[in-house]
């Protein structure tokens, strides 16, 4: 069913999403953003739904006016950021929820078209215009070449802004930066948004703090893994993590504190 560009109900950094067709929603992204970028998130939710993980259903893609836009399944609910946030859900509600999630995730086959991580970096190191100082690109790349090359779907944006809350439960969104890896780098991006980047943007810098220990704690509980080994799990990761953050932009004041971090976690897997 074609559908019609409706009422804006939220926006991100990149795109908007307005109401569509009964049950459906566009997202459109914004002019400037790579039409690769947009495009490529079209594919790995459509994969990621289909491989069963908890992703709206990609019903077809569309230009407006000049803009790239994905159709998808419309997911009525309120955001995990802002139950945390009201107080309808403490901290370790929501940090339940995402380990829920990533665990779910995990165990989701892998698409047959899924990224490796270091296929993934490769790609957007090249297409970064040099947005990281070279050293610390070549140091990054080396260190992927050293982890291990195995894993299974990673979603690699796991925080509570990307967690739906509908009624037949959470769902995911922003499948963006999908690629195969071990668990430990999807953790690792969490934990690195959770404690580092989304704490800077926010009323109460201390509550995705709370959500990122919880987090970690219930995933390794679920996974019958106790806290330190996964701790151990996430900390060749973290470097990876902190470069991908560099690449995404973000705010400038957090630019030489993550690169400081990205050379020290460097110096520590030598």
């Amino acid at each position: 069913m074609r559908g019609s560009l409706g009422e804006k109900i939220g926006e991100g950094a990149f795109a908007e999403v307005h109401a569509w067709a009964p049950g459906q929603v566009v997202k459109l992204f914004k002019a400037g953003v790579a039409r690769r970028v947009a495009w490529w998130e079209a594919r790995m939710t459509r994969a990621a739904f289909a491989a069963g993980a908890p992703a709206p259903e990609v019903f077809e893609e569309v230009t407006l006016e000049g803009r790239f836009g994905i159709v998808l399944t419309r997911l009525d609910g309120p955001t995990l950021t802002q139950l945390s946030r009201s107080g309808a859900m403490t901290p370790e509600q929501a940090g339940a929820t995402l380990a829920t999630l990533a665990l779910a995730v995990h165990r989701t086959p892998p698409p047959a078209d899924l990224l490796s991580l270091r296929d993934y970096m490769e790609g957007s190191l090249r297409l970064s215009g040099g947005a990281l100082p070279a050293p610390i690109a070549s140091g990054v790349m080396a260190l992927v070449e050293r982890l291990p090359r195995e894993g299974g779907l990673c979603h690699c944006d796991l925080h509570p802004s990307n967690v739906i809350m509908t009624a037949q439960g959470p769902r995911l969104v922003d499948w963006t930066g999908a690629v195969r890896a071990p668990v430990g780098h999807d953790l690792g991006i969490s934990h690195i948004l959770l404690s580092e980047i989304i704490p800077d943007l926010v009323d109460d810098p201390e509550r995705p703090r709370a959500i990122d220990a919880a987090m970690q704690a219930e995933y390794a509980r679920l996974a019958g893994a106790s806290p330190a080994a996964l701790t151990a799990a996430m900390k060749p990761y973290l470097p990876v993590a902190r470069a991908l953050a560099l690449l995404a932009g973000g705010a400038p004041t957090q630019r030489e504190r993550l690169i400081q971090g990205v050379e020290a976690g460097l110096r520590s897997a030598d």
